[in-house]
């Protein structure tokens, strides 16, 4: 589950320093700087995915220095990824520097210099960092020193992807057990070295079977996003991502957790036909035109479908759920 810690629970006058005590702590041991500490706002939420750590980072602007001799004092020797949620940052290491925004994704090394300036013009500046053991990724150091204090784009390519998994990580991680956790975080670890192979045109230094894990999670991504298309097919998704229809089916086998292509396309359609049938906003929709929405063919097979996988057709769900009476 998620720890969460926060600055508004102590007097306004302690708030900065206690900021930076947790930082250095928790994190790395940093320098921190802000213009108006007396106004100083943070919270933090930490989540343990195995080996990996993710963090939830809301704080009022500050300047952020990582200095030889604070390297020297504690190294804890990862990359850290961060996702830009709020705000800006300009970060500068290893004679790079980047400027970033809302939706940006940056990578640095906490066994070298950094400055990192930050700013919000509306209050917090937010975001979601992953913290990497440097031995962890699967890709030459100093192909990925490339990417240090680099701007990358977190909306196109397997970049998205991550983006959309840190996305249900903050929103349903707390609810996971930790052994379910540890497998998340595999995927994530996956997710970040395609992700940064990509940027660096060396998805062939990956080993086989991460690009087949991060394969799989593009794919299921893109089974989220075309749901409401009746023409998706697993040809469909083949023709997407430059593969014969066999080659999918066998990557399913081996990493669908014993669930087909086809299998998923209807439980994810099913899915969101119970999420909107179980809100009060959607009761004057008719089932038939919910049903549509999501892909399925026709009310008689999407009734059969429901009925088979929750046990009560979709009309019944949906009474049931306007009384509160399903669990």
């Amino acid at each position: 589950m998620w720890s969460v810690v926060s600055a508004n629970e102590l007097p306004v006058g302690e708030r900065f320093d206690w900021f930076s005590d947790t930082l250095s702590r928790e994190v790395v041991p940093t320098a921190l700087s802000t213009d108006r500490p007396a106004d100083f706002q943070a919270e933090a939420a930490v989540l343990d995915l195995g080996e990996l750590r993710m963090a939830m980072l809301g704080f009022s602007p500050l300047d952020s220095r990582r200095t030889p001799a604070l390297i020297r004092r504690g190294d804890p020797g990862q990359y850290q990824l961060g996702l830009m949620r709020g705000g800006r940052a300009r970060l500068a290491q290893q004679r790079n520097e980047c400027e970033v925004g809302a939706g940006d994704i940056l990578l640095w090394d906490t066994s070298r210099p950094s400055d990192v300036r930050t700013g919000s013009e509306d209050g917090l500046v937010r975001l979601a960092m992953l913290q990497l053991p440097r031995e962890l990724l699967p890709l030459p150091h100093d192909r990925l020193t490339r990417l240090l204090a680099r701007r990358m784009p977190g909306n196109d390519g397997v970049a998205a992807v991550l983006t959309s998994f840190v996305n249900a990580l903050e929103n349903h991680g707390g609810q996971c057990s930790p052994e379910q956790l540890r497998h998340l975080g595999t995927t994530a670890l996956d997710l970040v070295a395609a992700s940064l192979a990509q940027h660096l045109d060396a998805e062939d230094h990956l080993p086989a079977e991460v690009r087949s894990r991060a394969l799989i999670q593009r794919i299921h991504a893109f089974i989220d996003h075309n749901l409401a298309d009746p023409e998706l097919t697993p040809s469909a998704i083949a023709a997407r991502h430059h593969m014969s229809v066999r080659a999918l089916h066998q990557l399913f086998r081996q990493q669908g957790e014993g669930e087909s292509v086809q299998g998923r396309i209807r439980r994810r359609r099913l899915e969101r036909c119970r999420a909107d049938l179980a809100r009060p906003a959607l009761c004057a929709h008719p089932v038939q035109v919910i049903a549509a929405r999501w892909g399925f063919s026709g009310p008689s097979v999407f009734s059969r479908t429901f009925r088979r996988m929750y046990g009560v057709s979709p009309r019944e769900y949906r009474e049931l759920s306007v009384k509160g009476a399903w669990a």
